[in-house]
């Protein structure tokens, strides 16, 4: 009798952190209106329509092919949607909130590096701007790979690096939307500029 006691409490305690959480942090929605899951491959598309196509990896052509950095399909007659990524929750969950820490991770390998996974690189001493990059393994007691996604006045979502703070202690992040800029020809995922809108559609 006591263990099944014990059981009703616990799951319906389960139900109530799980009703606070989609509170506090609503999931992030497709563009299907479904909540975008956890190890599930998505497009990452503009949500202005005739502007480019999806996020890929670029390489800046700039004497050597590595790293690669996160930019965009350009726009063309056929636009493409670019390459799938995987979102994992920085907390254990089964979907992506708004404003919580996830990394984020191109499906398919490169000849750079073992991963694939988003990284916020160093600030462009030109333009003061931070490129958006994939390099090595995500560390974990680094807040390098912990991205988040917001909701702007338009109701249309944006990434921006503002790591949570998981611990009693944590020192104050420099905070950037994440936009679009052109260097070299080519379309790049950075911070610190404009904010560029986006959605995302599953693989059909």
């Amino acid at each position: 009798m006591l263990r099944i006691l014990i059981g009703s409490l616990s799951f319906i305690w389960l139900l109530m952190a799980t009703s606070t959480m989609a509170q506090t942090w609503p999931p992030v929605l497709d563009a299907d209106g479904q909540p975008l899951r956890s190890g599930v491959e998505y497009y990452v598309l503009p949500a202005v329509t005739d502007v480019a196509g999806g996020l890929i990896l670029v390489n800046l052509n700039n004497g050597s092919i590595c790293p690669l950095f996160v930019g965009q399909e350009p726009l063309a007659p056929v636009v493409s949607p670019g390459t799938s990524v995987i979102f994992t929750p920085r907390v254990a969950d089964t979907v992506i909130r708004e404003t919580r820490d996830f990394t984020v991770e191109f499906t398919g390998v490169t000849i750079c590096a073992q991963s694939t996974a988003w990284r916020v690189g160093e600030r462009n001493p030109e333009t003061r701007r931070r490129y958006i990059l994939a390099e090595t393994d995500p560390i974990p007691s680094s807040n390098a790979w912990h991205f988040n996604i917001v909701k702007n006045d338009q109701g249309l979502y944006n990434f921006q690096w503002c790591p949570n703070c998981l611990t009693r202690v944590c020192p104050k992040p420099l905070c950037g939307d994440a936009g679009i800029v052109v260097e070299n020809e080519r379309r790049l995922l950075v911070l610190d500029g404009p904010a560029f809108p986006f959605i995302f559609k599953g693989l059909e």
